[in-house]
């Protein structure tokens, strides 16, 4: 969903504010930008449409609840095939985006590539070092400008925090313990690439699968599969999931929130406290391709 570009009419947020639980509502209320809350409430309104429609159960009865960590789940009491049910929702730069998978893990990330604040490329990537290992600065490096190396940090960064998201950590993990080949170099807009490969401590991991898509010049998504804990090996087999990639499909609000059911009463101050929020920070300049 283009969250970046949504300008909420009053009829639209006050609905959407209706449609996720009370304490997201709140958390998304108390975002200093506009552009912040509209993510994530887009990321909510997702996750319960996502749920909603695949497992058949009832929009106000889907219930939602972090891990310690902070990774949203299913709360609600699943038996048989949909007990294993994941998903997971990223938003950056000015897309929300879901990815799911009925009986095995996935982590999914989007990253845009925009200039690194007031610092310069190659200061942020010093500022940065520790976090990519030397065989993936060398591929960074090897872009020819600045702008394409910068593209190619994003696209690493967005595989590493979807595998971080995939298995439920966050701060704390060591980045240099996974390592990305990327392939191809160059990804077109639009396709689902699967050809990148990670090694985990060194070793190649042939149960993790990475789906890239690159959705318009400044957007990169990485999608990462791998085996449920407790799955059986016979039974999973990441090269067949090359077999069911999946593009990604742009909504509208009306397509999400179709299927909504209000969990909240209307609340009117909701809007004023959406209108007082500032877009976002004062933004640097964009830079030239």
């Amino acid at each position: 969903f283009p969250c970046g570009a949504w300008r909420p009419r009053r009829r639209e947020w006050l609905l959407a504010a209706q449609l996720v639980q009370p304490e997201e509502k709140e958390r998304i209320g108390q975002f200093v930008f506009a552009r912040d809350a509209k993510a994530a409430l887009v990321g909510r309104l997702l996750m319960r449409k996502l749920i909603s429609e695949e497992l058949c159960i009832p929009w106000n009865e889907v219930h939602l609840q972090r891990t310690p960590k902070g990774k949203p789940f299913l709360a609600n009491n699943l038996h048989g095939i949909n007990s294993s049910y994941n998903f997971n929702v990223s938003h950056q730069g000015d897309y929300a985006v879901l990815a799911a998978e009925p009986e095995i893990q996935v982590g999914i990330d989007i990253m845009k590539t925009d200039l690194p604040g007031s610092s310069s490329i190659p200061n942020f990537f010093h500022i940065m070092k520790r976090q990519l290992t030397e065989t993936e600065w060398d591929v960074i490096k090897s872009m020819s400008n600045e702008w394409r190396q910068l593209d190619m940090f994003y696209r690493h960064w967005a595989l590493k925090e979807s595998f971080l998201k995939a298995i439920g950590v966050g701060i704390g993990f060591n980045l240099q313990r996974i390592e990305f080949n990327v392939s191809p170099l160059q990804l077109e807009i639009g396709k689902v690439y699967n050809e990148t490969k990670m090694l985990l401590d060194g070793e190649k991991e042939e149960e993790w699968t990475f789906e890239e898509t690159r959705l318009d010049d400044h957007h990169h998504v990485a999608v990462a599969l791998g085996k449920q804990e407790g799955f059986a090996q016979k039974d999973f087999d990441a090269h067949s999931m090359k077999a069911n990639q999946l593009q990604f499909t742009l909504l509208t609000f009306e397509d999400l929130v179709a299927s909504g059911i209000p969990v909240t009463p209307e609340d009117y101050a909701y809007w004023d406290n959406f209108c007082s929020k500032q877009e976002g920070p004062v933004k640097q300049s964009s830079h030239p391709r």
